[in-house]
């Protein structure tokens, strides 16, 4: 098995010490299973996707309408209204 050197604040370190004597399992022990944890929990992650990748075929697919429509205001009149 391979050593791996960590350095973690005291208050860490107290938590850890009373987990393992709550369990009954030595620090590099809760130590494995933790990072194991998180590690399997990352790569069951979905990769991150932006709003551009979910509606990409959708950019550009408009046609007509006025050529000013996201800068002038007079298209907004009445928006939001009942």
């Amino acid at each position: 098995m391979n050593t791996l050197t960590v350095k973690i604040p005291p208050s860490l370190d107290e938590a850890l010490a009373q987990a393992s004597a709550r369990t009954h399992l030595n620090k590099s022990e809760l130590v494995r299973r933790a990072l194991d944890l998180y590690l399997r929990e990352r790569e069951q992650e979905r990769p991150f996707v932006s709003a551009l990748d979910r509606v990409g075929d959708l950019v550009g697919c408009f046609a007509g309408g006025p050529q000013d429509l996201s800068s002038n205001p007079e298209h907004l009149a009445g928006f939001g209204r009942i």
